[in-house]
């Protein structure tokens, strides 16, 4: 029965191991967003609404009332879905400012793809310690999320540590994303060189 138990542990912990694994090259975005009404139309970083048909504030963007608990949880996390892709989508147009605010009105600020974008957002318009902090809180959340470990690494490139994107490069590896833009973006930000440790 110990051996039984002492099994089942072993294959759940590898289970667990495989799982990271998978979320950290699954959390590569490599695709740009498509345009579409957000920045094709609405102004002022308003974000198109498919259900209202016109551009409406992120800030604007709540669940509707009488929802049980688990049903408000639910619709704050689509609609803080809907506001990474716009926030990705402002980004891409290079509308860091309006990015960052549909990121702001996320329900969930600890969400590590919220933190990371903050990151990126706040260190494109030219605050880089606020954007490093903001990587390091989203890798506290979740050590593998490789996408914030790429967009440190760059970020460390920018700031002369070569050896600490280094570092984040193979951190990405050693985490199952090899294969992945975010290691790919990062090595190529090297100039294509390897980290050998």
């Amino acid at each position: 029965m110990l051996r039984h138990t002492m099994l089942l542990s072993f294959c759940a912990a590898v289970s667990l191991a495989a799982l990271s694994a998978a979320r950290a090259a699954d959390s590569d975005t490599t695709t740009p967003p498509a345009a579409t009404q957000t920045t094709t139309t609405c102004t002022d970083g308003k974000i198109w609404s498919d259900e209202k048909k016109e551009c409406i504030a992120p800030e604007d963007l709540k669940p509707a009332d009488g929802k049980t608990p688990e049903e408000q949880k639910k619709s704050e996390r689509r609609i803080d879905d809907k506001l990474y892709e716009a926030a990705r989508e402002f980004a891409y147009a290079g509308q860091y400012e309006n990015a960052l605010r549909a990121l702001r009105a996320a329900h969930d600020q600890e969400d590590p793809r919220i933190l990371n974008y903050l990151g990126y957002n706040t260190r494109k318009l030219g605050n880089m310690q606020l954007g490093m902090s903001y990587y390091r809180r989203a890798l506290q959340k979740d050590e593998n999320y490789i996408l914030a470990r790429s967009y440190m690494g760059q970020a460390l490139i920018e700031q002369g540590d070569i050896e600490g994107a280094r570092v984040q490069l193979v951190e990405i590896r050693d985490r199952g994303g090899e294969n992945t833009w975010a290691y790919r973006a990062l090595l190529q930000s090297l100039g294509g060189e390897r980290a050998s440790y």
